[in-house]
This record gives structure tokens, C-alpha cells and sequence, in this order.
């Protein structure tokens, strides 16, 4: 048998067994496995009941109607929750796989707009958010997410599956000191796609029903995405809390990836210290992300000798 009819042969009858496990039964090293394995498709040998799993980092962004209510005045009002006459609600909501092409969106229709609800797609965002394992939106955490759990509760949906956020707006100011943290400033700034020009007459044409500004809108929606999605890849190597995509992905036991793209590509770049600890550090040569080892160097015999200061 050839060493890609043994390792086939191995994985259909041993169909969760490791690349090691494979290695040692077969005798085919463990390069040539992994190799085989890619060859086959990523587990093939399993009737293709599953796929390689690969973090789902879904980019979106929503636009909302403004809320119509009476007022005593322009400058710092106290607006009673009785003075609404209409709330806000969903106009639209765009959103992509990161580095995938397709753009999905979805816009209200103008008698949803002039009444304030969104029942025609707001299962849709649902869907997606639901499949995410990471959700990628600028000022995501105070703004788009809280919005829709709202609307979603008011629709009677259940609460999508967990997700981790990247807000980009909070890593921006978290690293930088920009003079803005608007995204249309930043994408300027760095000189990335740019957001579409417009202005708040736009968003009174959507709610009074006109179909083209709801056209426009989501096209509005649509290119917020695109852009947001250049920011993060150039914002991506500074996030230091970035969830870690190695948990979201099928990895062999001996393969290492950046905890910030998922790259296998990296560099060792001797060590990341804390004060009572040192690390193995990496250099991503994908993304430019600094990773370090989850096990400590030192060893518990030197380690039980290493003093901390005491804090006054």
C-alpha cells in the first residue's frame, strides 16, 4: 500500500485518531499525514459529514432611525419618555464573513420605516449572529449588539449563541491617540476605504417612506462594512485581548497558529517576561502579532526563589 492508501485506510477505521496516533500505526511521519490529510480535503476519509472547522468571524454593521418626540427646547433637555411620539428602530444592517466576497443585507420596507419596526429582516442578522464565533463591529458593544438584543427580546427571539466582540472603536482607543475615533475619520487618517458621503436628511427621507433613500441606505450600510473590515486587518496585530482564533479551529496536537489570525506562520522571537514569569514570544509573519507560550520557562524549583514587590 502506498503511505496515502495506509493513512485513508487508518482514518476509516480510526476516524478521531490523532496525526501522532496515525504516525506511530502507520509508520508514515507525521509531516507526511498532515500532508495526506490536506490532499484528502481535511478529513475526507469521513464521508464528508464534517468539514474543517474555521473561526466564523462575521463583520456587520445596522443603521437606525432617529426617535421623534416633543421637546421644550435644543440644549441639554430632560426628555420624558412620554414625549415620544415614535421610537427607533432597525433600517437596515449589512454584514460579511471576514475575507469572504459576498455582502448580505437587508433593509426595511417604507411602511416599516414610517412605523417604526423592523419584523421583515430582523431574523436575519439573527441567523448570522447565531452561526458567528466572533463578531467584528465598530462601537459593537455600547451601540450595534445592545441594539438588536433589543429588538430582538421585542420580536420574541431567543438570545443567539455566544459570541466573542471586537469593537473596534474600543481597541482604537485603547492603542491610539487619534484626534477622532469615528471610523470615517480613522479610514481617512490611514487612508483606507472611504464611508460614503452623506447627511441626516437622509436618514428623514428613509423614515418618511421613500424607497430610494432606503436604497441608498443600505448601500451606505453595505460600504461601512467593507471599510470596517480594512480597518480591523490593519488593527488586528495590536489587539492584545483578540480572542484566540486556535480555539475556534480542528488543529493537530503539535501545530501552533497566532492567537490573532489563526496563521501557522510564525517566528520565535525569544521571550515575553511578566514580573514573575517568562514566556517563549512569537512574531506572526502573517498578521504582525506578538504571541507568547502558555507554559512558563522557568522552573518550579527557581521559580519558588523569584520575589514580588509589595505594593503600598
Amino acid at each position: 500500500m502506498t503511505k496515502s492508501e495506509l493513512v485513508y485506510s487508518y482514518y476509516l477505521k480510526y476516524p478521531s485518531a490523532t496525526t501522532k496516533d496515525c504516525s506511530i500505526n502507520t509508520g508514515v511521519s507525521k509531516r507526511h499525514v498532515r500532508r495526506i490529510k490536506k490532499g484528502f480535503g481535511y478529513y475526507n476519509w469521513k464521508e464528508k459529514k464534517e468539514e474543517k472547522k474555521n473561526p466564523k468571524v462575521l463583520v456587520f454593521d445596522i443603521e437606525t432611525s432617529p426617535i421623534t418626540c416633543y421637546t421644550w427646547g435644543l440644549y441639554k433637555q430632560n426628555i420624558s419618555p412620554d414625549n415620544v411620539i415614535k421610537d427607533w428602530a432597525i433600517l437596515s444592517w449589512s454584514a460579511k464573513w471576514l475575507f469572504d466576497s459576498e455582502i448580505m443585507s437587508e433593509v426595511v420596507t417604507p411602511e416599516e420605516a414610517m412605523n417604526r419596526t423592523e419584523g421583515s429582516i430582523i431574523k436575519g442578522i439573527w441567523k448570522l449572529l447565531d452561526e458567528a464565533s466572533v463578531v467584528l463591529a465598530h462601537n459593537g458593544k455600547n451601540f450595534d449588539v445592545r441594539k438588536l438584543n433589543a429588538k430582538f427580546l421585542l420580536h420574541g427571539l431567543k438570545p443567539p449563541m455566544p459570541y466573542q466582540i471586537i469593537d473596534t472603536y474600543q481597541e482604537s482607543k485603547k492603542n491610539f491617540a487619534f484626534t477622532s475615533n469615528k471610523l470615517d475619520y480613522i479610514l481617512k487618517m490611514l487612508g483606507l476605504s472611504q464611508k460614503i458621503h452623506t447627511d441626516f436628511s437622509l436618514w428623514k427621507r428613509c423614515v418618511a417612506g421613500d424607497s430610494e433613500a432606503l436604497e441608498e441606505m443600505v448601500t451606505y450600510n453595505r460600504q461601512d462594512v467593507l471599510a470596517l473590515e480594512e480597518f480591523y486587518v490593519l488593527l488586528r496585530p495590536w489587539i492584545k485581548c483578540h480572542p484566540n482564533m486556535s480555539l475556534f479551529m480542528d488543529l493537530d496536537s503539535d501545530v501552533s497558529v497566532c492567537t490573532n489570525c489563526g496563521s501557522n506562520d510564525l517566528t520565535e522571537r525569544g521571550f515575553y517576561t511578566t514580573t514573575v514569569n517568562k514566556y517563549k514570544a512569537f512574531r506572526c509573519n502573517s498578521c504582525g502579532a506578538i504571541c507568547r507560550s502558555r507554559f512558563s520557562e522557568i522552573n518550579k524549583k527557581l521559580n519558588e526563589n523569584i520575589l514580588v514587590s509589595v505594593a503600598h
